[in-house]
C-alpha cells in the first residue's frame, strides 16, 4: 500500500482501493473481496475496511451494502469531502501527478480578508502560503492560504514542495476536520496570469476555503483559482442525505 503514511489508516485504504479500480485489478462489475479477506490482506480490524469502504460508496465508485456485497461500479473520477480539502489526495486519486511550486511561506500581518475571516484582531499574524499547482507537470491551480500563527509556525520545518500541506499538518495533530467552500468566477490578475501562463483577465473558478477544527475554530483561510477547462465542482444531493461538494477534472 504505496500512500502517505501521515494520512489515517482509512483514507490510506480508500486511496489503495481506488488504485485498484483504476488500474482494473477490480474491473467495473466485480465483487470486492469480504472485508474478512481484506482485512487479513491488510492486517487490520474491520473499522478502518468499513470506512474505507464507505467513502467509495459516497463517491459512487462502489455499490452495495446494507446486506449486498461491494461491487465495482466504474472508475472513480470526482472525490468526497474527505479528499476535496487536499489537491495532492484529488490529484493521486483521478491518477494524474500532482505538483507544486511554492513562491512564499512567509510570516506577516494578516490581511483584512484573511483577518475577518478567520475572525482575528488587527494586527494578527498569520504564516501566509503561495503556491503553483500542478497536474501532470500543467499548470492548474493558484494557491493563496492563511493560516492562523500556532498552525502556519509549523510549516517553517517543512517544503511545501515536497507535498501535502495538509496531510503534514494532520500528521502533526492539527484537527482540520470541517470546511465552507464558496465557489465563484473572477477575472485573472497579473499575477494569475502570468503563473498560470495565460492572458489577463481570463475567468478562472476561484475556491474560497476557510477550514475549521471539530470544535468550530477557525484554523485557515485559502483563494484557490482554477483554470475552468481543467477542474470543474459539482455537488450531489438527495431528500435522503445530503453529500459533499466534489471537485472533477474536465481535461
Amino acid at each position: 500500500m504505496d500512500t502517505n503514511a501521515n494520512l489515517p489508516l482509512h483514507q490510506r485504504l480508500s486511496e489503495e482501493f481506488r488504485g485498484r479500480i483504476r488500474s482494473g485489478v477490480w474491473a467495473a462489475g466485480s465483487q470486492l473481496p469480504s472485508e474478512a479477506e481484506l482485512c487479513r490482506e491488510f492486517g487490520t480490524s474491520r473499522g478502518p475496511v468499513r470506512q474505507a469502504l464507505a467513502a467509495l460508496r459516497a463517491e459512487g465508485a462502489v455499490t452495495g451494502g446494507r446486506g449486498k456485497p461491494p461491487m465495482v461500479r466504474g472508475e472513480v473520477h470526482s472525490q468526497s469531502f474527505s479528499t476535496f480539502m487536499s489537491f495532492t489526495e484529488w490529484a493521486h486519486a483521478i491518477g494524474k501527478v500532482p505538483g507544486q511550486r511554492t513562491l512564499e511561506v512567509a510570516r506577516r500581518t494578516a490581511g483584512a480578508e484573511a483577518a475577518r475571516q478567520l475572525e482575528l484582531d488587527a494586527g494578527d499574524a498569520v504564516v501566509e502560503v503561495l503556491r503553483l499547482r500542478t497536474l501532470d507537470g500543467v499548470p492548474a491551480m493558484i494557491e493563496r492560504t492563511s493560516f492562523i500563527l500556532e498552525v502556519g509556525r509549523l510549516l517553517f520545518d517543512f517544503d511545501p514542495d515536497e507535498g501535502s500541506i495538509f496531510a503534514y499538518l494532520k500528521g502533526h495533530g492539527v484537527d482540520l476536520s470541517r470546511a465552507r467552500h464558496t465557489i465563484d468566477a473572477v477575472a485573472a490578475d497579473a499575477q494569475d496570469a502570468e503563473l498560470l501562463e495565460r492572458e489577463p483577465g481570463i475567468p478562472l473558478l476561484r475556491e474560497r476555503r476557510v477550514s475549521l477544527s471539530m470544535d468550530g475554530r477557525k484554523l485557515e483561510y485559502s483563494d484557490d483559482r482554477y483554470l475552468p477547462e481543467l477542474t470543474n465542482f459539482t455537488v450531489d444531493n438527495s431528500v435522503q442525505q445530503r453529500t459533499s461538494l466534489v471537485r472533477v477534472h474536465t481535461a
